[in-house]
């Protein structure tokens, strides 16, 4: 197991010890606080722990190496679980704004005042965990990853607005009980749009979609400096789990042997895959200068 995986694991038993204890505190504090916001955040989180252990499977599973049957490796497992994550943010965000307009049709008490404390509480530890899993997730370059700090971020924004509704429910009185089921009908919004931001990358990586301008960029830059190398032509990236599998076109001298052209190549990949750690293989396609 490479050191990416390695962390991204880890990050992921983040995830779900934290969701685990935020969910029962949400929970509890939800219930005996009378806030259906607060439940509807713990049902959120219930969800993110879940999502969290698929994350995990994924990324173990594409971290296997590639064999007779899986060529190119294992790595589009981990954007396939990002598909379920997304699955999981849609269930709980349905979830949410059905029981929450239940609950704006209900007359009920409102809600408890120390739960304001409990949700400013895990606004700043949701926001930390964003920046954390967030951070991992661009050094390991892994989209479930990804995926799974955004459960975090769409937490911490539920979480500020059930503390934004028990806050008009509190100071404003009477009348204003279903405030904290608006604030959530609102966040199952929110979560939406953003199952939708965390569903397009992941899609974009299993139709190996044109995502990768600066990276490319940085090929035929590396490339372009090998001995023997005129240019570059065509250059494709696919992005498979953590790693990068890379297509690419050099012109090199008409008149040079084969084996020149051959040692040529070889000397393009090694330094390709010196300088990005992240690649895993590259393919070269060696085209003449031919000048008509």
């Amino acid at each position: 197991m490479d050191q990416n995986t390695s962390e991204a694991i880890k990050a992921s038993w983040l995830s779900i010890f934290g969701n685990t204890l935020l969910a029962i505190a949400k929970f509890v504090s939800g219930i005996f606080g009378n806030s259906y916001a607060l439940i509807a955040d713990a049902i959120e989180s219930t969800t993110d722990v879940f999502s969290s252990f698929l994350v995990l499977l994924g990324l173990k599973y594409s971290s296997r190496p590639p064999d007779e049957n899986h060529p190119y490796g294992h790595g589009k497992a981990e954007p396939l679980m990002t598909f379920a994550v997304v699955g999981f943010l849609v269930v709980s965000a349905t979830v949410i704004a059905y029981e929450s307009i239940q609950h704006i049709q209900t007359p009920h008490k409102v809600p408890e005042p120390y739960t304001l404390i409990v949700l400013a509480a895990i606004v700043i530890i949701k926001e930390y965990f964003y920046r954390k899993v967030s951070k991992k997730g661009d050094e390991t370059k892994s989209t479930s990853l990804k995926a799974d700090a955004w459960h975090h971020r769409s937490d911490a924004i539920t979480s500020l607005m059930a503390f934004i509704g028990i806050s008009i429910a509190l100071f404003m009185g009477k009348g204003y009980e279903t405030a904290d089921d608006w604030a959530a009908l609102f966040a199952s919004g929110f979560i939406l749009y953003n199952a939708y931001l965390i569903l397009r990358p992941a899609l974009g990586e299993v139709m190996d979609e044109h995502m990768y301008d600066d990276m490319i960029g940085d090929i035929r830059e590396v490339s372009i400096n090998v001995p023997g190398v005129l240019d570059t032509e065509k250059c494709n990236v696919r992005k498979t789990g953590m790693i990068y599998h890379v297509d690419l076109h050099i012109i090199v001298n008409a008149q040079i042997s084969v084996k020149e052209g051959h040692d040529i190549a070889h000397n393009v990949k090694n330094e390709l895959l010196a300088h990005f750690p992240e690649i895993f293989d590259v393919l070269i396609h060696v085209e003449p200068n031919i000048e008509i």
